[in-house]
């Protein structure tokens, strides 16, 4: 059974950071690419990042870019978001997902966490 654990959620002034980690178990986790999702009340899942299975390739919404950086540790099974600069905006639940390719589309992924929830406060 594959399981995706968030972590790292919680409260936040505007301007502070904030790590996220998702522990995966139950496949293959380096075959894998990682996604980080995000939704706030009454608006849609939105892509933050992903990351490739190596770690040598990612990619970033633009609302993120420059302040998010997604990373992977595959002899431990999980993905990280660091947060920094962290604005009211960025409030939502993050959720990571598995997925076999690259790619933006959240209908195109296998496996999701249950979210972690980040507010940030002005």
């Amino acid at each position: 059974q594959v399981q995706l654990v968030e972590s790292g959620g919680g409260l936040v002034q505007a301007g502070g950071s904030l790590r996220l980690a998702c522990a995966a178990s139950g496949l293959t986790f380096k075959t894998y690419a990682m996604g980080w999702f995000r939704q706030a009340p009454g608006k849609e899942r939105e892509f933050v990042a992903v990351i490739n299975w190596s770690g040598g390739r990612t990619d970033y919404a633009d609302s993120v870019k420059g302040r998010f950086t997604i990373s992977r540790d595959n002899a431990k099974n999980t993905v990280y978001l660091q947060m920094n600069s962290l604005k009211p905006e960025d409030t939502a639940v993050y959720y990571c997902a598995a997925d076999r390719t690259v790619t933006r589309d959240h209908a195109r992924y296998d496996y999701w966490g249950q979210g972690t929830q980040v507010t940030v406060s002005s």
